[in-house]
């Protein structure tokens, strides 16, 4: 019996194929999991309360009061205190773009997902504006500044954002978007319009040449792609109807080419705001720090182990700053009989503030920000590890130590309700994080400085990735046995530095996070000295605990050490050679990233089946005072 032939199909043509498709399947369920507002609201639900809420439009659009109602009902309904309508003759790139983002059925409860919309009207309480200091009274926003609104405001209603469909809303006509103006778009939903144009890029002439060199299998996933926008928004009983359909997808392939040329350009030349007063006297300001030079930066050596007191040390790494470029070289010992790796010498005070400073808030404050939003997996999992310790309803008080932003707290209340959680941090985002409502009370200042202030009144104490910023981690302890009550617990995750990864990796090795870092302690210390403070270790945990970013981290310090950001205020003026190498180095990096991004998934794999990571957690139970 001849065996019934089995067509052959190239490779990439059938990566395409499998990618385009799900995308389109994914558009079309996404798109119907957007709720639908009616045309006015329903008499059995009453009158709406209009009171407390505001509707922000863009330039030159337009809401009737039947839709203002309706949509505060479905808000006020849905419990939601911001609320992204959606006109139904949204454009079909946008629209597409919009799901691609965002899964409406996840949205609202994505308590550190960002804020997305159409750009086009905003229903929001006005509650919530005070808060976030909006005047819905000021001139009316263009689309790109109604975009970075709406991700502002979810920051003040983590799990009261949602998104409608407003069926009589329309977004009247519709220039042609520009390439500043989509790039500017693209910034404002804290995207980056260059790389993605330059992936788009990447796409149209990966799909160019499987169409022109792999036959019918080429050609039909250039045909897929072509007749996505149709097959994804245009379907019977859609609920949106882009006026721009059938020329979108008709001219899908020219139009999508043109935009990512123009928003390369943009992006390039040109795009980028021009640099304002702040950043002018930013540059100033570290222009007269550096004069005095970097020696007063650091401390006189230590000659013993801040741990042990042992005198056997031994350089374990010299590196410069590769996490912002700044002028120095720093050195972490480590103790031959105890293992403590420290940072000899260490940042003086004023070195701590100058090699802080525009990393996590200034500059540096958005982009941190962005990486903090998305480790909600981490955040919950560290909550979770308190699961049948802390009693079934969870603590009533937690204090976490190093909070930054307050994204761990604003996450672990979807696995802790009922808890009140408080934040303390040195830097100004604490202060975000109370007027955002991640954390109910903010403490600015050093954790010992508040050790009789607040002595005996949490249940819980959480310090992650916190303990190896400090100068003295064994104060920081004492301040953490004094906080909590009797019956407490402790919870402590650090960098590991006796992952394998840190031998590997060597200077490239993440977690030793020069010049940040200045103490990194080995499992075995930490549970000696949790145990003389009267603690009982109830769980620790590495390969849970693992960050799945060495090799990737390895690839981003080692770009960043090849090509410092050109812009950086305290480097030289840029100059064009200096962008040159910097784009040269961040293309040649891409493939690097690619791999690095699966050597991990594979490195994480690996640590959770050993239970051996780059980092470890600890909890632990205060049983004697």
């Amino acid at each position: 019996m001849t065996p019934l032939p089995i067509p052959r199909v190239p490779w990439t043509s059938a990566v395409l194929l499998a990618a385009l498709g799900a995308g389109t399947v994914r558009v079309g369920r996404r798109l119907r999991a957007v709720p639908v507002l009616p045309a006015a609201p329903s008499a059995s639900a009453g009158v709406p309360r209009a009171a407390g809420w505001r509707l922000l439009t863009a330039r030159g659009v337009e809401a009737d009061a039947a839709t203002f109602l309706s949509a505060c009902a479905h808000a006020e309904r849905e419990g939601l205190r911001v609320l992204d309508l959606l006109p139904a003759d949204l454009p079909t790139e946008r629209a597409l773009g919009l799901l691609r983002l965002v899964d409406p059925a996840r949205y609202q409860a994505d308590r550190l997902g960002e804020g997305r919309g159409a750009g086009f009207a905003v229903l929001a309480s006005e509650e919530v504006l005070a808060r976030a200091g909006v005047d819905p009274d000021g001139p009316r926003p263009g689309p790109a500044e109604l975009l970075a609104l709406t991700r502002r405001l979810k920051e003040y209603a983590a799990g009261a954002t949602g998104l409608a469909i407003a069926p009589a809303l329309s977004c009247g006509p519709q220039p042609g978007t520009t390439g500043p103006a989509r790039a500017a778009e693209l910034r404002a939903q804290g995207l980056p319009p260059g790389a993605l144009s330059a992936a788009q890029l990447a796409g149209l002439a990966l799909l160019a040449g499987a169409a022109v060199r792999q036959g019918r299998w080429g050609a039909a996933a250039a045909g897929l792609y072509w007749l996505q926008p149709y097959l994804a928004l245009g379907g019977p009983g859609s609920p949106l109807r882009p006026a721009d359909l059938a020329r979108a997808t008709a001219a899908r392939p020219v139009r999508s080419l043109g935009a990512a040329v123009r928003t390369a350009a943009a992006a390039r030349g040109g795009g980028e705001p021009a640099p304002g007063r702040a950043a002018a006297y930013r540059a100033a300001a570290y222009r007269a720090d550096l004069a005095a030079g970097t020696e007063r930066f650091f401390e006189a050596r230590r000659p013993d182990c801040p741990w042990c007191g042992s005198g056997r040390l031994a350089v374990r790494v010299r590196v410069p700053d590769l996490l912002q470029g700044k002028p120095g070289r720093f050195t972490l010992e480590r103790c031959e009989d105890c293992g403590h790796v420290f940072q000899n010498p260490r940042l003086s005070p004023a070195g701590l503030e100058f090699y802080y400073r525009d990393f996590y808030d200034g500059r540096g404050g958005e982009a941190a920000g962005t990486v903090f939003g998305r480790l909600g997996p981490s955040y919950r999992a560290r909550a979770e590890m308190l699961r049948g310790h802390a009693g079934g309803a969870g603590p009533e008080s937690w204090l976490d130590v190093g909070t930054g932003h307050g994204h761990f707290c604003n996450a672990a209340r979807e696995v802790w309700p009922r808890t009140r959680f408080d934040g303390l941090d040195m830097g100004d985002g604490i202060l975000d994080a109370e007027r955002r409502g991640w954390v109910e009370t903010g403490y600015q200042g050093q954790f010992p400085e508040f050790a009789s202030k607040l002595a005996g009144r949490y249940e819980v104490v959480s310090m992650y990735h916190y303990l190896e910023h400090t100068r003295d981690p064994q104060a920081e302890l004492d301040t953490a046995a004094a906080v909590l009550a009797p019956g407490g617990f402790l919870t402590v995750e650090v960098p590991d530095p006796e992952s394998r990864m840190a031998d590997l990796l060597g200077g490239a090795w993440l977690p030793w996070f020069q010049p940040q870092h200045q103490h990194l302690v080995p499992a075995a210390n930490l549970r000696e000295a949790l145990a003389d403070r009267g603690f009982t270790v109830l769980v620790e945990e590495h390969g849970a605990a693992h960050q799945g970013n060495d090799f990737f981290g390895a690839v981003a310090l080692t770009a960043a050490r090849l090509a410092p950001d050109p812009d950086r205020p305290w480097g030289p003026p840029a100059t064009p050679r200096a962008r040159a190498r910097a784009g040269l180095v961040r293309t040649a990096a891409l493939p690097c990233f690619a791999v690095a991004a699966a050597l991990d998934t594979l490195r994480s794999t690996a640590a959770r089946l050993t239970d051996g990571g780059n980092a470890y957690r600890i909890l632990a139970r205060k049983d004697t005072p």
